[in-house]
């Protein structure tokens, strides 16, 4: 017997596919079509990648005989992965902080790419690479930073047993002229606490490296430190 097969598309207007996508800083929010059935969509988990991941749970949960009108409300409910694209609060504050993960030359420029799309004012990135890993990426990496951002604040990540400023060295080798602005901020919380100074109203902050990580590796011993304490401390400062 022929399997149904379901296609989804946010470009063309076939199968399941998306109409009216916004994309904000917040989140997204579009129109889910099928035939006659349309449903609004929203989910406070910012990116395009994410209108492609929610029609491919949409057309899943449809296929198991999930109702599309269901499917939809438990996406407006449905929560982030820290440190995946994850919101930090910024109360009082017209700007975005975002944190992600991306540690890669690919994910770097996959998560700069995306946030650019619903960027309105300025993209500001805080970045760096791992001590004891695969140096040839770091150069790398400080190309797709710094040409990828307005601002880009290269700083440490987890040095673990490399000094921080060789690797910050070697990051910088990759900057090529006409790249764009950059700074050179070792330690990673006064680099938080710069571009969060800087920043001004529509402008995006990405924290990219640590996601989930709650420390910091340097010399082999991890200390305490976590992005979103880092970003409420320093807007506990600012007010007082």
């Amino acid at each position: 017997a022929a399997c149904p097969v379901l296609t989804t598309s946010v470009k063309t207007a076939e199968g399941l596919h998306a109409e009216n996508v916004e994309l904000h800083a917040e989140g997204i929010r579009f129109t889910a079509v099928l035939g006659k059935e349309r449903e609004l969509v929203s989910l406070s988990i910012p990116g395009g990648f994410t209108v492609y991941n929610a029609l491919t749970v949409l057309g899943c949960a449809y296929q198991l005989g999930i109702s599309l009108h269901d499917c939809a409300a438990a996406l407006r409910t449905a929560q982030g992965v820290k440190g995946r694209v994850e919101v930090v609060p910024t109360p009082g504050k017209d700007y975005t902080v975002l944190i992600d993960y991306a540690h890669t030359p690919d994910a770097l420029e996959n998560v700069l790419r995306s946030v650019r799309d619903f960027c309105k004012g300025r993209l500001i990135s805080v970045f760096g690479c791992g001590g004891d890993r695969d140096p040839i990426k770091r150069p790398i990496m400080g190309h797709i930073g710094v040409s990828l951002s307005d601002i880009a604040v290269i700083t440490s990540d987890n040095p673990r047993t490399e000094s921080p400023m060789a690797i910050i060295a070697d990051i910088v080798k990759g900057v090529k002229p006409g790249d764009g602005e950059y700074i050179v901020i070792e330690d990673r919380p006064a680099a938080i606490r710069y571009a969060m100074d800087i920043a001004e109203k529509n402008d995006i902050i990405v924290l990219a490296g640590k996601g989930h990580e709650t420390y910091q590796d340097i010399g082999g011993h991890k200390r305490h430190l976590d992005e979103r304490e880092e970003v409420a401390a320093h807007l506990t400062e600012l007010r007082n």
